[in-house]
């Protein structure tokens, strides 16, 4: 089969799910599930937000309503209690609804009574989230990616998805012996074609290995930009670039890495690196299906963490963002500047507040990707990163100077630490400027 049929292939079927109702669009409604006694970081009304503007993402859907359900337990049957069920099913039944999304996790034994329930469609987040990735995926290694981390989520679903069925059928031996189940058969028909998309995606990391090799033999940094979804990192990188990345005011913009050389006001070459953006409870297949191309990350010498400062959780968005940094395994050495985007958003007061904030950080930058507004200061910045020296220094901080201690990882200059009788043990390089902050604070 030729390479391109191939890949239009691995195309069609990563839109199939959705695709029969592209003609019309499906009316959508979106659950946010809230247990009462969550201890989340998140307040309900935000992950609604977030779960509707990713349905949105979906040019398919038509989100007709939204509601935060707030729940005293999880009915494992129904996840809802039999009185929201049915208020539900009259409320879709009028609105006729087609699909229901419920911003969380559901087992494929709630989805299965739910649906026959309601008379619709319903997907969980995860499956949200891999129908956006599936809708996106451009590039080769973007589809098989996405398959791979779909096909995953199936086999997992499996186990009790067919445990109300009996179904158990003859064989030839070859495909099957006598009496097996469906479900063995469906498992090992995923495993199949798991194992062939593995071996079709090593091809391509070979490649992007081979990629990395020889820019490594080039004398340029690599910067990466990192950050929650919709921060505004592709914007950055087209202004930074002058390239034309897809940059819209929507979740997941992006799904296949960029790069771009970028020549910076002092002269030095630099190379940029655009990356999907991540985002809170981001499905496990997915983060394992994608680790060929975050691993870009772990080759940056330098990362921009975008963050929306006008969002209002852009906090725990941060937290989200630094979660999944080091569970990629992200050097402790590679210094980390935080960018503060969409300043464009933020009302007057709240924009003093943040500068008085950043002048004391030698490592965080308030700008507006959108009107270039602080992206000079930025690109210095970044030039004098890799054109400072930097030494090495070992020193003992009294369990008492914990402001000391967090300015130092802040700056991204601690190497180790190790507590001791003392105090903290810490490990730095720094550069001289960084030294005289230390030593002012």
């Amino acid at each position: 089969m030729d390479p391109q049929d191939d890949d239009d292939l691995l195309s069609e079927r990563a839109r199939q799910r959705l695709r029969d109702t592209a003609a019309q669009a499906t009316r959508t409604f979106v659950i946010h599930p809230s247990l009462k006694s969550s201890t989340a970081r998140r307040l309900p009304e935000h992950g609604l937000a977030e779960a509707v503007a990713l349905a949105a993402a979906l040019p398919e859907l038509d989100v007709r309503g939204s509601e935060v359900v707030r729940l005293a337990k999880v009915q494992p049957g129904t996840l809802l209690g039999t009185g929201k069920v049915a208020e539900f099913k009259d409320r879709f039944k009028q609105a006729e609804i087609d699909l229901v999304i419920v911003d969380g996790t559901v087992s494929p034994v709630q989805q299965r009574n739910l649906e026959k329930e309601w008379g619709v469609k319903l997907l969980d987040r995860t499956s949200l989230i891999l129908e956006i990735f599936a809708d996106r995926a451009r590039t080769r290694e973007g589809v098989l990616q996405v398959e791979l981390a779909a096909l995953s989520y199936q086999r997992t679903r499996l186990v009790r998805a067919w445990t109300h069925l009996e179904r158990q059928r003859g064989g030839f031996g070859f495909v099957g012996g006598p009496g097996e189940t469906q479900i063995e058969s469906d498992r090992r028909a995923i495993d199949d074609q798991v194992i062939k998309l593995k071996r079709q995606l090593d091809r391509v990391v070979k490649t992007r290995e081979l990629h990395r090799a020889a820019r490594r033999k080039v004398p340029f940094p690599l910067v990466a930009l990192v950050g929650y979804t919709n921060a505004g990192k592709s914007t950055l990188f087209n202004r930074m670039t002058g390239a034309e990345v897809l940059a819209k005011d929507m979740l997941f913009a992006t799904l296949d890495p960029t790069m771009r050389g970028i020549v910076l006001p002092s002269g030095r070459k630099i190379i940029a690196s655009d990356t999907v953006g991540f985002i809170s409870d981001l499905p496990t297949q997915l983060v394992a299906a994608f680790r060929a191309t975050l691993e870009e990350v772990l080759e940056a010498d330098l990362i921009l963490h975008v963050r929306d400062i006008s969002h209002p959780e852009t906090a725990e968005q941060a937290q989200d963002v630094a979660d999944i940094l080091t569970a990629l395994g992200v050097r402790a050495e590679v210094p980390v500047y935080e960018v503060w985007n969409k300043l464009d958003l933020v009302d007057p007061s709240a924009r003093a507040a943040l500068a008085v904030n950043a002048e004391h950080r030698d490592t965080v930058f308030p700008i507006s990707a959108l009107t270039g507004e602080g992206t000079g200061p930025l690109l210095t910045a970044i030039s004098q990163a890799f054109d400072e020296e930097k030494s090495d220094r070992t020193l003992t901080l009294p369990f008492a100077e914990g402001r000391k201690r967090a300015w130092l990882h802040q700056e991204g200059v601690v190497q180790s630490e190790e507590a001791t009788e003392d105090g903290y043990r810490l490990t730095l390089r720094w550069t001289a400027r960084q030294e005289k902050r230390f030593r002012e604070l």
